[in-house]
């Protein structure tokens, strides 16, 4: 094994093993709700992990939720605590006007289709980030945030041992041919959310701006939509060939709940509605809801998946 595998490998085993994120009050695992995740995960051709809290309650679900997983565009969230927390120390200017070069394309989402010299505010830059999740928006306001590894210090100074960028940033290029774009464990980046959700991301004012962004999705046709379209969702989706997941914050008649589902060395690799992953996706979000409102009879409205894009 060379210097560097080794290295990884150790880094790996280290960050697993590290203390997760701080939860007020204690935790009581929900034995009900973790057995029918486990049952539901079963067979799951690939690797799967789940975190489940109830925001009110304190009880927790988990299944493989502190194993490493791509994030895909769900490191968008870290991304935009990134942008916030330069805004709050006055180095961005939020109501900012950026005027877009063609060197920052990277594909040919909005912001990417865009001509040389196209000006835009910086808080549609981050609403289309977030939102639609363009990807050329999302590396500009990167790097308007200091880069990876600016905002991986500011994860790691608020108690997330495991979650990082990895591209374009100096140190992380073997986690990013393992991971891609970034790394998280499924608590993690559940209780990044929740963090923002309870005003502790940045500053209350900072993330009270992030939370209205999630509450914005166009992607909604895996974890949200097995939730009534009356309840308000705080989300971010992601997505690419081998890997697949979502966190939300579900706003739930009896009491908020959070939940983060990720997978990984997926077989199924179909950008299609039936794709494993995102079948197992609406799956598990039907079951937690149904889980935490048993007496719920809402359900999809009959001939919903014509809609799915």
């Amino acid at each position: 094994m060379t210097r560097s595998a080794i290295f990884l490998f150790l880094t790996l085993l280290t960050g697993a093993l590290s203390a997760q994120p701080h939860t007020t009050g204690k935790t009581v695992v929900d034995q009900k709700l973790t057995a029918q995740l486990e049952a539901a995960l079963a067979g799951f051709h690939g690797r799967v992990g789940v975190y489940v809290r109830n925001l009110k309650t304190n009880r927790i679900a988990v299944v493989n939720a502190d194993s490493l997983y791509p994030t895909a565009s769900m490191v968008k969230v870290p991304i935009m605590c990134g942008i916030f927390d330069k805004i709050e120390k006055g180095e961005i200017a939020f109501n900012q006007e950026l005027v877009y070069r063609d060197s920052l394309k990277y594909d040919n989402g909005i912001v990417g289709s865009f001509r040389d010299s196209t000006k835009i505010a910086l808080p549609k830059v981050v609403h289309l980030m977030i939102s639609q999740s363009d990807n050329t928006g999302s590396l500009w306001l990167q790097a308007m945030a200091g880069g990876g590894a600016a905002i991986n210090q500011w994860l790691d100074g608020n108690g997330f041992a495991n979650t990082r960028v990895n591209s374009r940033t100096p140190g992380r290029k073997e986690f990013q041919a393992r991971y891609g774009w970034g790394v998280t464990t499924p608590r993690e980046m559940a209780e990044l959310v929740a963090m923002i959700r309870n005003g502790k991301a940045v500053s209350p004012v900072a993330s009270d701006r992030m939370y209205r962004y999630l509450g914005m999705q166009f992607w909604d046709g895996e974890a949200i939509s097995q939730l009534p379209s009356n309840v308000k969702i705080a989300a971010k989706s992601g997505a690419v060939n081998q890997a697949k997941s979502e966190v939300l914050v579900v706003h739930a008649p009896h009491g908020d709940y959070v939940f983060c589902i990720a997978t990984k060395d997926q077989e199924d690799q179909r950008w299609q509605k039936d794709n494993e992953g995102y079948a197992l996706i609406r799956k598990v979000s039907a079951i937690i809801w149904k889980h935490f409102e048993p007496k719920s009879e809402w359900k999809p409205a009959e001939g919903s998946e014509k809609f799915w894009f």
